[in-house]
């Protein structure tokens, strides 16, 4: 099967580095200010979380510019999985009588 190609839009580039340093510095500012907090330097697990969060975040804001850079992005949902690399990826041939036997 084919794969959807969906063009991007040449944004501004400086702003997807601001987005990245924006979740960089809340994530630095979460950390440090829960480790200063009483009880001193114990970082709860939402902490973790949330910085996990906004790395995630802060990655995700990078696609668009490696896009438009002339890189392949490949996004998945289940077991989230983001790919980007320098070549197209080539599907691999798949032999109708075997599709048919594992549906």
């Amino acid at each position: 099967m084919g794969q959807n190609k969906v063009p991007v839009v040449d944004c501004n580039k400086k702003g997807h580095w601001i987005a990245f340093f924006i979740c960089l510095s809340v994530s630095i500012f979460l950390m440090v200010g829960s480790a200063i907090v009483p009880p001193p330097f114990v970082v709860d697990a939402s902490i973790f979380k949330c910085v996990a969060w906004l790395f995630a975040f802060a990655a995700l804001s990078q696609i668009p510019s490696l896009v438009n850079s002339g890189k392949t992005a490949k996004i998945q949902h289940g077991n989230i999985s983001v790919t980007v690399s320098d070549q197209e990826e080539q599907e691999e041939p798949v032999d109708e009588d075997e599709e048919i036997i594992n549906n």
